[in-house]
């Protein structure tokens, strides 16, 4: 090994040395560049429009997302809303709900020349549903054929959600009334009253 080479002679005195030693870390330095210069640290511009694609791509997708979350969401409140008023027009409260049918069933009596007589109710738990119940009224009514069909009419008419669940007439002796006896279904909800 030539003397200016020694390990343990730093720096050395050698200007050749020097110059050499120079001239291989300007080497290293380039062969360093050159290779980042090829492959770039966040990539290729080419490999950059490319994922910037991708991204805007994927931005473009996940915004779509989001608007047709946010329409759903909106026609799911919308729907909750017309929900509710629904229940609170159809639906009686139970506190008031037999009152509120028999008064209106005899309104609609009165209208039609129908008699009213008996009545009972029965209310019956909803399979699936906390708050709501059926009741099912029979109401007994005497009248003539065309009473009662103007009375059935009203009926339909109402501004109440009444099911007709059965209505049987039978002649009397005299053969002009019948005896009428109804039942119905209507629903009621709870309306936090204690039962």
């Amino acid at each position: 090994m030539p003397k200016n080479f020694e390990l343990g002679v730093w720096p050395p005195n050698n200007p050749r040395a020097i110059i050499r030693l120079g001239l291989g870390l300007l080497v290293a330095a380039n062969l360093v560049a050159g290779y980042f210069a090829i492959r770039p640290i966040g990539g290729s511009p080419a490999d950059l429009r490319q994922q910037e694609q991708e991204m805007r791509t994927q931005i473009h997708q996940q915004q779509g997302i989001l608007d047709r979350t946010r329409t759903l969401a909106a026609k799911i409140e919308i729907g909750r809303g017309e929900g509710d008023k629904f229940m609170n027009k159809y639906f009686l409260p139970r506190r008031t709900a037999y009152s509120s049918i028999m008064s209106n069933l005899n309104d609609l009596a009165s209208q039609s020349k129908v008699t009213p007589k008996e009545s009972s109710n029965i209310i019956e738990e909803v399979e699936g549903s906390d708050t709501l119940q059926r009741m099912q009224v029979t109401a007994n009514f005497e009248a003539t054929f065309d009473n009662l069909i103007r009375f059935v009419n009203l009926l339909d008419k109402s501004n109440r959600l009444m099911i007709i669940e059965s209505l049987n007439a039978t002649p009397q002796q005299d053969g002009k009334r019948l005896t009428v006896l109804l039942k119905l279904d209507t629903f009621v909800r709870e309306d936090g009253s204690p039962q």
